[in-house]
């Protein structure tokens, strides 16, 4: 509420209450996510939009991995941060296992074998394996039945709807894309879509 008063008395004005109000409202009165019924049509629609960003996400990583010189990938901002590499092999290991999994799909291995990956740091063997692990993901979350989509899901130890899951790893990848962006900036690379 303190927000609130401070949004009134900075921002005065009646359209400004009126969907303050509105806003307050829609956020009380509505469940929470994981509370929303999803139906098999609509299971369908989250899964597509999740499939579609997961290829965006592909070209980009793809992108920035071929963009950034061999000699770049074992660069990291400061220590005890992940290189390059490093990024590039989370995003592939995410594809192999988590992604799927978060939708109901197989990991395509152990977690063991999945953190081995962080080690490879030569190029045409780190862009090997971000496409193998998209396609890794892309399969397995073709396959997932819409109708499985419908109930929410156990994710770290709390229930989710698959709207939520979908958002929470995309925007888990998409927090490592924002990263690696700013890795290829620093060192003078322009993202491929940017040129």
């Amino acid at each position: 509420m303190i927000s609130t008063a401070f949004t009134l008395r900075v921002l005065p004005g009646r359209f400004l209450k009126v969907a303050l109000v509105t806003c307050v409202l829609t956020t009380a009165l509505s469940p929470p996510a994981h509370a929303q019924q999803l139906n098999t049509e609509s299971a369908t629609a989250v899964k597509a939009a999740f499939l579609a960003d997961i290829e965006v996400m592909r070209e980009k990583f793809i992108g920035l991995a071929e963009a950034f010189p061999q000699d770049a990938y074992t660069w990291r901002p400061m220590e005890g941060v992940r290189s390059v590499s490093e990024v590039l092999m989370l995003i592939a290991s995410e594809g192999y296992g988590f992604a799927p999994t978060a939708l109901g799909g197989s990991a395509a291995m152990s977690r063991e074998e999945s953190q081995g990956l962080a080690d490879i740091t030569d190029k045409a063997q780190v862009i090997d394996h971000l496409n193998k692990g998209f396609d890794h993901a892309r399969a397995e979350i073709e396959a997932v039945d819409p109708a499985t989509l419908v109930s929410a899901r156990a994710l770290f130890g709390r229930e989710r709807s698959t709207p939520e899951l979908a958002l929470f790893v995309a925007g888990d990848m998409h927090e490592h894309l924002g990263q690696l962006i700013a890795y290829a900036r620093t060192n003078q690379i322009v993202p491929p879509w940017s040129r």
